[in-house]
């Protein structure tokens, strides 16, 4: 029998792949990486959202809005021009000498347009108030030169024009006072400390151990310029929110965190990288917050180092912030003070490293409480040693006779009913 063939031919698996629609499979995740898995966003989400008070740079995270006294900014014109920008002081430096000379121009031209000079520039037996100004020009460049007293000797102003006497007078001392102001607008703005502060550095992390059997805070500071700060001192807050008992919400409230205020800690020699340290005792903010509560926590550690700069005595303010996810619980600071060859060097490459040391998690206030409850079985342990060994003779017959207060009770109420019954009988009789 003839085998019968298919007239379609058979169908080319290539162009069967690609007309069928491909299908992606997403790997199948274990179970507790996709539980864990909305945590982690969340958190990441979180760290998203913390919004500082402080920058890590010392810059306060703060906009004045709708400030309606600006003339308030306008009365203290000097420190409104220290603080602006250098690109608007520059400006502001140049538009009011540059106005001022076109001012006393105009000026100048306007008393010899006035008086005719420039009617009779050719004429030699004409005296003018100034000599050889002929124009806006020769009496701008004049105007330079008077304010400026440079004084060439080509325009001079002569002794026939008493209204270009007074307006030299007047031009004089207004020249003054600008160059008074705007130099000293300058030399304040240049002299500023603020660069100062650049070369203080604060470490990247705080930090979180037991130092000498107690939970502290630590974070670390140091100074890169050889010239040192004078009477430098640091300070910290922690920024936290918080509601009253009363329900009053107070938004980012300031408490005062002691860096050493009443052992004078707090009062640095600054000459080689310090590690600033706050015991988290009673009186401390974070005395109920274990190592889980503080990534819960959303709060912010500012902190402060002022000081007079030795080059120029004017002072000088460090900042910056740490924020909950910065405060490193279980871990201290790697040393970098080694002694060389006659000297101290300090490796500011290791200044911002820690390394990881055995630290409780729960808080200060739990590990207060058990370690009283540890010391507390001692105490009984060794009141029960005692009593096992036995007390003197005398103690124990003073043991003996001794009742306790209920048995004494008992036996004065029985001598009253005693005593009432006899009364009784003696009254029948």
């Amino acid at each position: 029998r003839a085998k019968t063939t298919s007239l379609n031919p058979p169908r080319n698996p290539m162009e069967q792949d690609v007309e069928s629609p491909a299908i992606i499979r997403q790997p199948k995740l274990p179970k507790q990486a996709r539980e864990d898995l909305p945590k982690q966003l969340a958190e990441t989400d979180r760290s998203k959202k913390v919004q500082r008070y402080v920058q890590k740079d010392g810059k306060c995270n703060v906009h004045h809005g709708n400030v309606r006294e600006t003339y308030r900014y306008l009365t203290d014109i000097f420190t409104t021009l220290v603080d602006l920008k250098w690109r608007f002081n520059l400006f502001i430096f140049v538009l009011v000498y540059t106005v001022t000379w076109l001012f006393f121009g105009f000026m100048w031209w306007l008393i010899a347009y006035v008086r005719g000079d420039l009617d009779h520039i050719a004429d030699n037996q004409w005296t003018p108030c100034v000599n050889n100004l002929n124009g806006f020009v020769s009496a701008f460049l004049f105007s330079i030169e008077t304010e400026t007293t440079i004084g060439y000797g080509y325009r001079v102003i002569t002794d026939k024009c008493p209204e270009g006497i007074v307006l030299l007078l007047v031009q004089s001392v207004l020249g003054s006072i600008v160059n008074a102001f705007m130099v000293g607008c300058m030399f304040v703005k240049i002299s500023q400390p603020k660069k100062r502060a650049e070369t203080l550095v604060f470490s990247t992390n705080a930090v979180i151990s037991m130092r000498d059997g107690r939970l502290c805070l630590m974070f670390r500071v140091g100074d890169l310029r050889n010239s040192h700060i004078v009477e430098a001192s640091i300070r910290a807050k922690l920024i936290k929110s918080k509601q009253t008992k009363e329900g009053e919400f107070i938004p980012l409230n300031q408490t005062d965190i002691n860096v050493g205020y009443n052992t004078g800690d707090d009062r640095l020699f600054l000459v080689s990288p310090l590690i600033i340290c706050h015991e988290i005792n009673q009186n401390s903010p974070f005395w109920e917050i274990s190592q889980a509560h503080l990534a819960k926590e959303e709060l912010e550690i500012v902190v402060i180092l002022e000081g007079m700069v030795e080059a120029t005595g004017m002072t000088c303010q460090a900042r910056s912030s740490y924020i909950s996810s910065e405060i490193k619980w279980g871990y201290r600071f790697t040393p970098v003070l080694t002694l060389e060859d006659g000297f101290y060097e300090v490796d500011y490459n290791s200044f911002h490293d820690i390394y990881e040391t055995n630290t409780p998690t729960c808080s200060a206030k739990e590990l207060a409480d058990m370690t009283s409850r540890t010391r507390l079985p001692l105490t009984w342990s060794l009141a029960s040693k005692l009593s096992q060994q036995g007390l003197p003779e005398s103690e124990q017959e003073g043991q003996e006779t001794k009742t306790s207060p209920d048995d004494e009770g008992k036996s004065q109420q029985t001598e009253r009913n005693g005593d009432i019954a006899n009364l009784e009988s003696e009254s029948k009789v």
